[in-house]
């Protein structure tokens, strides 16, 4: 796996596990003996806020930085951040979405609506060889107990297109979840069940 190099995109909201899900892919790729660098750039740590983590993986990695058109993988925890964020992916990319619907402060207000057929938006807007997968990576979760595994789900899906042997992933997650060995099994069950949906 020594020439192996991605460019990731997490893109969600507060409380979704992008942070957790970035920390987990640079478990991974240690355990590969590749280098990794993962940033929050842009984000807010409350409950609700646009939270975005970059992860860049290869033998040798100089910045963080997803540059517009450059993106390996885009996984959109929420339907409306893949909108957000769509202009990352490169024109045979990958982009993962959670068909959850989270609204905003001003959709709940009324001042503005939460917009449709995002899924059709972005196949029309889809460039090249460009892949638009959504799954309902929240209802997995909650098959295997907890919404908090949603993240484990989407890097599930995500690992469809890495090429990376299942046991690999089962140590990086268990050693993501170390303090909290009583989640291991159930983050196993939303890895499995997000590569089956992939």
């Amino acid at each position: 796996m020594e020439n192996f190099e991605a460019s990731i995109v997490l893109a969600g909201v507060g409380g979704q596990g992008t942070l957790i899900a970035g920390k987990l892919l640079g478990i991974l790729s240690l355990k590969l003996g590749l280098d990794v660098k993962v940033s929050e750039v842009h984000g807010m740590s409350q409950r609700g806020g646009s939270v975005i983590t970059y992860v860049k993986i290869g033998k040798e990695v100089h910045s963080p930085i997803v540059e517009p058109g450059t993106a390996d993988f885009v996984l959109s925890f929420e339907e409306v951040e893949a909108v957000r964020w769509a202009s990352l992916l490169k024109k045979d990319g990958v982009m993962i979405v959670n068909s959850q619907k989270i609204k905003s402060l001003p959709v709940l207000l009324g001042a503005v609506q939460y917009p449709s057929d995002i899924k059709a938006s972005l196949d029309n807007g889809a460039i090249g060889d460009t892949k638009i997968i959504e799954i309902d990576a929240l209802g997995a979760a909650l098959d295997c107990g907890t919404s908090k595994a949603t993240n484990i789900v989407m890097l599930g899906a995500l690992s469809k297109y890495f090429g990376i042997d299942d046991k690999v992933w089962q140590e990086s997650i268990e050693e993501a979840f170390a303090a909290k060995p009583k989640t291991i099994p159930l983050n196993l069950e939303a890895f499995a069940k997000g590569k089956s949906l992939a």
